[in-house]
C-alpha cells in the first residue's frame, strides 16, 4: 500500500513538472515568435502572441502548431503614402510549420479581423477639392476632406464642413478599398449649384498588412471600417 501511494506520489510530481516544463515552453515560443514578426516586418509593434497547443512539447519537436492567436492594438496600415491606425487587431491561425529556430514559418489557413476609425478612414482619401468638381464652391478649405460616420448596415455618412453629403458604401476587391454611391444633396448641392452631382468613386490599396494576411471584407460599424482578413499557405515569418 506505501509503495503504491508512493509512486502515485511520484507520477503527480513528474507530472507536475512535466506541464510546468511544457508551459515554461511556450512562453518562450510565445516570445520569440512576437520578436520574429517585429524583426521579418510583418508587424509594426511587437504583439501578443497565444499558443493553445497542448501539450507543446510534442509540437516543439515537429516545430507544427495546430493554434496560434496574435492580438495587438495600434498597428499601422496605408497606401504607401499614408499610414493610419489598425485597432484590435486579431488573427488566428492554423497549420503553423516553423524552421530555422523560429525565424521562418508557413501558415495554412488564418484569419483575422481589425477596425479603422471613421477620422482615420477619411485621411486615406483624397481632399473634396479632387472628389467634388463644385467643392471649390462650398466654404471649406482647399485640402478639406469629408468627414465620415457609421450610417446603418453596410453604409457611412459624409459631410463636409457643416454640410451633411449624403451616404454611400465601402466595399473592397482584393486589398483595394472603394468609396462610391455618395450624392450631394439638399443644401450642399444648392451652395455648390450642382443639383444630385455625384461624388467620384475614390479607391486605395491597403499595404503590409498585419501577419502577412490579405484583405477579405470590409463592414461599416458604429466605431469605424471593420476589416477581415484571410489567408492561405501564406509566410508568417520569413
Amino acid at each position: 500500500m506505501r509503495g503504491w501511494v508512493k509512486a502515485t506520489i511520484g507520477l503527480t510530481v513528474l507530472a507536475g513538472l512535466l506541464v510546468g516544463a511544457d508551459r515554461i515552453a511556450v512562453g518562450l515560443a510565445e516570445d520569440e515568435v512576437a520578436d520574429q514578426l517585429v524583426k521579418s516586418g510583418r508587424m509594426s509593434q511587437r504583439p501578443d502572441v497565444s499558443i493553445g497547443d497542448f501539450p507543446f512539447l510534442t509540437d516543439l519537436v515537429s516545430m507544427k502548431v495546430d493554434d496560434l492567436r496574435i492580438s495587438a492594438d495600434g498597428l499601422t496600415v496605408g497606401d504607401g503614402n499614408r499610414q493610419v491606425a489598425l485597432h484590435s487587431f486579431k488573427a488566428k491561425l492554423s497549420g503553423v510549420a516553423a524552421s530555422d529556430s523560429l525565424r521562418s514559418a508557413k501558415v495554412a489557413k488564418g484569419s483575422g479581423s481589425g477596425l479603422i476609425s471613421y477620422a482615420d478612414l477619411a485621411q486615406l482619401l483624397p481632399p473634396a477639392s479632387q472628389m467634388m468638381p463644385g467643392a471649390g464652391r462650398l466654404p471649406v478649405g482647399a485640402n478639406t476632406r469629408l468627414s465620415l460616420s457609421y450610417g446603418g448596415p453596410g453604409r457611412i455618412k459624409a459631410s463636409l464642413g457643416p454640410l451633411a453629403v449624403g451616404e454611400g458604401s465601402v466595399h473592397s476587391q482584393g486589398n483595394t478599398v472603394t468609396a462610391d454611391g455618395f450624392q450631394l444633396s439638399g443644401v450642399a448641392s444648392m451652395v455648390a449649384g450642382l443639383a444630385n452631382q455625384k461624388i467620384e468613386p475614390v479607391s486605395f490599396t491597403l499595404d503590409r498588412l498585419p501577419a502577412g494576411l490579405q484583405l477579405s471584407g470590409v463592414t461599416p460599424q458604429e466605431d469605424g471600417l471593420q476589416l477581415t482578413f484571410q489567408g492561405d499557405g501564406f509566410t508568417l515569418i520569413g
